[in-house]
C-alpha cells in the first residue's frame, strides 16, 4: 500500500497523463486550489472525473506542463500526510508566456489512495502567464476568505 510521500510523487510524475494521475484519488477524492478563486475559477475538484478534469484543462493550458524529481521538495513526511514544494516551468498556450510556478501541497491519503491534496501557487504568476493582459485582467476580488 503506498504512502503519502509515494502517492504524491507518483501523481506529479503523471501528471501528463491525467487518467492516471486521477486513478491515484479515492472514488470520493479531492483536489482543492483555493487560490484560483481570485482568477475566478472553481477551487474544487471532486471525485476522478473532476480532477481528471483539472489536469486536463491545465495541458490544454500548458502543453509542456510538468514536473520533474529535482523541482520537488518534501518538507513534512508522515506515513498519511507529505506536504512539500514543488515547480513547474511551462509556457502558456495562449500567450507563448514561460511561467515559473511554484506550488505548495498538503497530500492527505487513505489505504493508499489520495482523500485530499490541497495546493497553493502563485496566480499572479499564472495570470501574467495566461492572460493577454496579464494581471490587468483579473476579475475583482471577492470575498476570499468564505471560499476556503
Amino acid at each position: 500500500m503506498s504512502d503519502a510521500k509515494t502517492l504524491l510523487k507518483e501523481f506529479l510524475g503523471s501528471i501528463r497523463d491525467p487518467e492516471k494521475a486521477s486513478s491515484l484519488f479515492a472514488e470520493d477524492g479531492a483536489f482543492e486550489m483555493p487560490f484560483f478563486v481570485s482568477l475566478g475559477l472553481p477551487n474544487r475538484f471532486e471525485g476522478r472525473e473532476g480532477v481528471k478534469g483539472l489536469l486536463a484543462t491545465v495541458l490544454e493550458y500548458y502543453p509542456d506542463f510538468e514536473f520533474k524529481d529535482e523541482d520537488i521538495t518534501v518538507l513534512i513526511d508522515t506515513p498519511d500526510q507529505v506536504f512539500a514544494e514543488y515547480a513547474a516551468h511551462a509556457t502558456a498556450a495562449a500567450t507563448g508566456r514561460l511561467a515559473h510556478h511554484l506550488f505548495m501541497g498538503r497530500l492527505v491519503a487513505k489505504n493508499g489512495q489520495i482523500t485530499l491534496l490541497r495546493e497553493g501557487l502563485n496566480t499572479v504568476a499564472a495570470a501574467s502567464a495566461l492572460l493577454g493582459g496579464g494581471v490587468h485582467d483579473l476579475p475583482e476580488p471577492t470575498d476570499e476568505v468564505h471560499a476556503f
